[in-house]
């Protein structure tokens, strides 16, 4: 039954009931409401680490080829694009990522961020390794609003796909807001591995992190004091087909 727009927040809860499921929108009623009582001097972090398949082919069957995916080598040559933390694109570049940049006639489409050695956390103090030769971390997949459930998304995942396996990687690590229904699903289609969850909280300079894998429990105040937390694909069951199309790959 629909709810009368005199309740929005009725309304809003409904909503997140609907596409978080009651606890991960409980956590993120505690997220706001930490960050509103602190004055956002604290933050509540929920995670979801997941594998997904690297495979060579086209993924969008000859279509979307007016989107052009390439290289982008150094933060100068970044195009405008979506707002981040002061400094984060810079430090991907010192970590070795290398950032693939859709692009059209009408400018810059989306993003898409890669690091063949695992990386360190944008938001939080962490570290993320991986076990395997044959992994790979992806970070940061962004499509412009306006380009949404168009072809953007499935010609990023094409390249990306495309250079990954030239570089023998089998399986592109990411993790995942668990806030963030949108960005679950969009991977979820692309048929990932769940690899465990984390969930951080920031408050000064202390951090606690809870996981479901090691070292389960951190507590820290040092800048340089950081868990850092292992993927291992070896493990997986199989390695799946990529009988993906268009269709499914948009958002």
């Amino acid at each position: 039954m629909a709810l009368s727009p005199q309740f929005p927040l009725l309304q809003r809860l409904a909503a997140s009931l609907d596409q978080l499921g009651w606890r991960d929108s409980a956590w993120l009623a505690v997220a706001r409401l930490l960050a509103m009582v602190t004055g956002g001097r604290c933050a509540l972090y929920r995670y979801q680490f997941v594998a997904q398949a690297v495979a060579p082919g086209s993924l969008c069957r000859g279509r979307g080829q007016s989107i052009k995916v390439t290289p982008c080598l150094a933060e100068a040559d970044l195009p405008p694009g979506p707002e981040r933390r002061p400094g984060a694109l810079r430090e991907r570049y010192r970590q070795g990522a290398q950032c693939l940049v859709a692009r059209d006639a009408s400018g810059m489409l989306g993003w898409i961020w890669l690091l063949r050695h695992g990386c360190q956390e944008d938001e939080v103090r962490a570290r993320y390794a991986l076990a395997s030769q044959q992994s790979s971390w992806d970070l940061d997949v962004w499509v412009h609003p306006g380009r949404r459930g168009g072809l953007v998304f499935a010609r990023l995942w094409e390249e990306a796909n495309a250079v990954l396996h030239a570089q023998g990687v089998r399986w592109t690590c990411s993790r995942i807001s668990r806030f963030n229904r949108a960005s679950l699903g969009a991977h979820a289609r692309l048929g990932t591995h769940a690899l465990g969850t984390a969930t951080f909280i920031r408050c000064g300079r202390w951090q606690a992190m809870a996981a479901s894998l090691p070292p389960y429990l951190h507590l820290s105040r040092r800048a340089d004091d950081m868990p850092c937390l292992v993927f291992d694909t070896s493990s997986l069951p199989h390695y799946p087909s990529l009988e993906l199309t268009c269709r499914i790959l948009k958002q």
